[in-house]
């Protein structure tokens, strides 16, 4: 098989299956989408049952992650560290979780070691799009991490965090549910 025949076939093999998930869900995705079944490479990475992760996820090292976990596009998951999910979690879009950091290897001119400390994310939490979880952090239970978020310290269980760096406080049910 030549190079423009293979290429014609996945010009083909894209157009078919955009048509397809067009009309079932009103959405493009890129290429790798298209032929990765995103709950089948949840199950081959070791992922909890009903835990989806997109094609185009950077997955370094070996993560826990819980059951029914939605882990969307463009996301980096570094558990180089370590690197926990629980249960019933979302990771939205963009999201970058670090367990390992260059910094101090760096700023030394390379005499000291990366740094690495485990990241944990409790059950049923939610971390908006684009935020970014430093090494060493813990997120409790029933969390919410707002949209580009800076999380650089502990959230406690059943709080709500936000801004750059974020700071938390205790959910309010009423401000989250109108």
């Amino acid at each position: 098989m030549h190079l423009d025949d293979l290429r014609s076939l996945l010009s083909q093999f894209f157009s078919r299956a955009r048509e397809e998930k067009q009309e079932q869900h009103i959405r493009t995705l890129p290429f790798g989408d298209y032929i990765v079944d995103r709950w089948e490479k949840a199950r081959q990475l070791g992922f909890g049952e009903g835990s989806s992760v997109y094609d185009n996820v950077v997955i370094l090292g070996e993560p826990s992650v819980g059951k029914n976990v939605w882990i969307g596009p463009n996301v980096v998951l570094d558990a180089s560290g370590g690197l926990t999910i629980g249960d019933n979690c979302n990771i939205s879009a963009g999201v970058q979780i670090y367990s390992h950091d260059s910094v101090d290897r760096c700023i030394s001119g390379g005499t000291k070691d990366i740094s690495k400390s485990p990241v944990v994310i409790g059950a049923s939490s939610y971390v908006g799009p684009n935020s970014v979880i430093a090494k060493g952090v813990r997120i409790g239970s029933g969390c919410v991490i707002g949209a580009m978020s800076l999380v650089l310290k502990d959230v406690p269980d059943g709080s709500i965090a936000y801004g750059t760096p974020a700071q938390s406080k205790q959910k309010d049910e009423k401000s989250l549910n109108p």
